[in-house]
């Protein structure tokens, strides 16, 4: 386990603070408490007992539902990518590159990634949402990680046979796929990742071969 888990009324107040902030559309605020709450339970415990759940349950069927979605997600990825950003390094060879599906708009749970993993002094390469297939093996060429984690949220950006031809590619770089949007591989040469703490893991793991 690499964080404790937070305890059911810190976790039933952190959801209503950070409720509060975004019904008012206060994204900063929203930032802040992210940032403030990852520092003191640790960032896997606020990612899948807080934000998932919260992100999950929104309705976001009226114009000022989609507000407050918009004001909760952005407020999450603000606060997660101000974490810790002085323990950045730049990325060495044998570093971990983290990218978005080709088309996949939606990766925030990256930017939850890039955070725990900063949080154990490793800095990833983030290259954010939607990057082209092509793009991404231009990427690993010149950054040369060990580890690559393509995220994807939907079945319509999770083709796992562009994953496996993309692992077999780079056979020396250990290839992940995370996020709901996998349904395969579950085997190498490409691997589905099921969690945040299961995705440091396999980073951690990467950076240490």
């Amino acid at each position: 386990m690499l964080t404790a888990p937070m305890p059911a009324e810190a976790v039933e107040i952190a959801r209503k603070r950070l409720a509060s902030a975004a019904e008012d559309l206060a994204g900063n605020r929203v930032a802040a408490l992210v940032t403030d709450l990852a520092q003191e339970w640790g960032v896997a415990a606020l990612w899948e007992q807080v934000c998932v759940p919260m992100l999950a349950a929104l309705p976001g069927h009226t114009g000022g539902e989609i507000a407050v979605e918009h004001a909760l997600s952005e407020g999450v990825r603000v606060g997660l990518d101000v974490f810790r950003r002085d323990r950045v390094r730049p990325l060495s060879a044998g570093g971990v590159l983290l990218a978005g599906a080709e088309q996949e708009a939606h990766c925030l749970g990256l930017h939850a990634l890039a955070a725990a993993l900063r949080e154990r002094d490793h800095g990833p390469l983030l290259l954010g949402a939607a990057l082209p297939w092509s793009a991404l093996s231009g990427a690993v060429r010149r950054a040369r990680p060990r580890t690559v984690v393509v995220w994807s949220q939907t079945p319509v950006t999770g083709r796992a046979y562009r994953l496996v031809r993309f692992a077999r590619d780079f056979p020396s770089v250990a290839v992940y796929g995370a996020g709901p949007g996998w349904i395969e591989p579950r085997t190498a040469p490409a691997t589905r990742l099921g969690s945040l703490p299961a995705a440091v893991a396999a980073c951690l793991a990467g950076a240490s071969r």
